[in-house]
């Protein structure tokens, strides 16, 4: 097995690994509906999930551990890509957002900043800002 072998299949565990994280968001009030679903197969698309893994995580999605970025910005996409499962679901009730801190907080977020974080994080996903702006205003959230 070459190096490129070993780098592209952990790289692809990291994206089924976050993949599974926001199935777990979606699945919180018990079902995947279509607006869900569809966000869900852009995403896989995107992250390059085989039909395999993306069945077997809608099976059983808290398998696979969450594994944060070491790059800050690339824990602000993932926050992003939760945060916006948890804005297709239209609701943000008291266990999507309890889900949402304790994946912050696997993300790499202190349990201290998590949730104020989370509420910064789906005020910007209501009024629609882009991923380039999200990242911005979280990074200044204290200006």
């Amino acid at each position: 097995m070459s190096i490129s072998d070993l780098y592209s299949s952990g790289f692809r565990e990291r994206n089924r690994d976050h993949f599974a994280s926001i199935v777990r968001v979606a699945l919180t009030d018990g079902e995947i509906n279509e607006e869900e679903k569809a966000f869900l197969d852009r995403l896989a698309s995107n992250l390059d999930i085989s039909e395999e893994d993306y069945l077997a995580v809608l099976k059983n999605p808290t398998a696979y551990h969450i594994n944060p970025p070491v790059l800050y910005d690339a824990r602000l996409e993932r926050l992003y890509d939760i945060g916006r499962m948890v804005y297709v679901d239209h609701i943000a009730d008291d266990n999507e957002m309890g889900i949402m801190i304790r994946l912050a907080i696997g993300l790499g977020f202190t349990s201290a900043n998590a949730e104020f974080i989370v509420k910064k994080a789906m005020y910007l996903l209501n009024l629609g800002v882009d991923i380039e702006t999200f990242k911005e205003e979280i990074k200044h959230m204290n200006r």
